[in-house]
């Protein structure tokens, strides 16, 4: 029995500008059902990067942005230590065939202090995960 590579998307979002362009890349291809989800990273033993007002405002923000392109699509804000485990766990909830994401760049540096999430993604999801391409066809 075979299933629908993009039948429903999760698609991590981090700011309102990823989530633009992510959603303008997105846009350009056929897919049934998305959701949007922006992970509250939550410190380990340490303060949180924001508040938790902020952060919920960064998360609307960001889902506001994604609508004004793919008006139709439902949101899940996740709070986890663990950005990745938490983009999987939402997958998961919501039974997403794959995740879709747009690689933000940096140089090799930056990549290996921030532990390469997108590399992280790709080899611990428990499902097909999309890369799209960095720009939207139209730039």
């Amino acid at each position: 029995m075979s299933r629908s590579l993009t039948g429903h998307l999760v698609v991590p979002v981090a700011n309102e500008e990823d989530a633009r362009a992510t959603a303008q890349i997105l846009d350009e291809y056929d897919y049934d059902e998305v959701t949007v989800v922006h992970v509250v990273e939550k410190g380990d033993g340490v303060p949180d990067k924001l508040s938790l007002e902020q952060a919920e405002k960064r998360a609307s923000e960001a889902f506001d942005a994604f609508r004004g392109v793919i008006p139709e699509n439902e949101t899940e804000i996740a709070y986890s230590r663990n950005v990745v485990s938490a983009i999987i766990d939402v997958a998961t909830d919501v039974g997403a065939a794959a995740i879709a994401f747009r690689p933000r760049g940096g140089n090799r540096l930056v990549q290996f202090l921030s532990g390469d999430t997108a590399l992280k993604l790709v080899t611990k999801a428990d499902r097909p995960v999309i890369a799209l391409p960095e720009e939207s066809e139209d730039e």
